[in-house]
């Protein structure tokens, strides 16, 4: 046995109150398919339109090795031309991704093909829309966001696999301390559930987004994603309206990630040592206490 994984809730369209009744409100995940049929961006933005705008702007580039304990975390594994690297993607297999990418910046114009749903809700974070690329073969490691925001994640020009988990199986899923992310050791599509035991019986989501699909990712849901294409996704941020949740995040952005890459400097692998013995010590622990109950 490993992870109980069910389907996402999916529709076409979905009006106000039962968004904010049967998903907003209780914190549930969905995919809305016919979220972007006004946007502009579902047909413009093709890879060669988002060359066209961007250029050759050298970009950090990620890959799917475990994160260094010597560097703060999402520190770039290489570099590459914009363009460059949107014609890589679209040729080969590649683990290589682009990772909170703030196109807007470079390209503004961009902003007018995209609706913010704040027919939905409210709250949502219009300085902060960010892109990520990646190529088949490349995936996002299993963490929830910092800062602890709704996410509306739109894909375009491919398929992306996405699995989530509610925040509350922090520790059962190895959480790091001082950290977003899980021990990065096991294969999220394939647990080893003989050495990591806690995972057995996680219930989560699973869904395969396509071409236009918006997934509504609730405030501090655990995802891990892999690109099935060379593809693209926009992620909109808006706040949850609990000043607790709030709170939590101003402390992750501040007080937690500061004090993580002080010891990471200092450290390095002794710490990174440290934390993965107690993420898999609470692990054990709530796996034997039945947490979360």
């Amino acid at each position: 046995m490993s992870f109980k994984l069910s389907a996402i809730d999916t529709v076409d369209t979905i009006n106000p109150q039962d968004f904010q009744n049967n998903y907003l409100k209780p914190r549930r995940p969905l995919i809305i398919k016919g979220l972007t049929r006004n946007w502009p961006a579902r047909e413009k933005w093709t890879p060669e339109y988002m060359k066209s705008v961007v250029g050759n702007k050298v970009v950090p580039l990620y890959d799917n090795s475990k994160a260094d304990p010597s560097k703060p975390i999402n520190s770039a594994a290489a570099e590459m031309p914009f363009d460059e690297y949107i014609d890589l993607i679209r040729s080969q297999p590649t683990e290589l991704r682009i990772f909170f990418f703030n196109i807007f910046k470079e390209a503004p114009q961009l902003l007018k093909d995209i609706v913010l749903p704040k027919d939905l809700m409210g709250g949502f974070i219009e300085s902060m829309p960010a892109m990520f690329f990646g190529g088949s073969n490349s995936e996002t490691f299993l963490h929830y966001d910092i800062d602890l925001p709704h996410i509306f994640h739109t894909h375009f020009g491919g398929r992306k696999h996405v699995i989530l988990f509610e925040h509350k199986w922090k520790e059962r899923l190895y959480c790091l301390p001082n950290a977003t992310y899980a021990l990065e050791d096991y294969d999220v599509l394939n647990p080893d559930t003989e050495k990591y035991p806690s995972l057995n019986g996680i219930p989560g989501n699973e869904a395969y987004l396509e071409h236009g699909d918006t997934l509504f990712m609730p405030t501090g849901y655990w995802h891990w994603m892999k690109y099935l294409d060379g593809s693209f996704s926009l992620s909109l941020r808006a706040w949850d309206r609990s000043w607790a949740i709030k709170a939590k995040s101003l402390y992750n952005l501040t007080i937690q990630r500061k004090f993580d890459d002080v010891m990471k400097k200092n450290f390095k692998s002794r710490y990174m040592d440290w934390k993965e013995e107690l993420a898999i010590k609470r692990a054990n622990q709530a796996l034997a206490d039945g947490r979360p109950y």
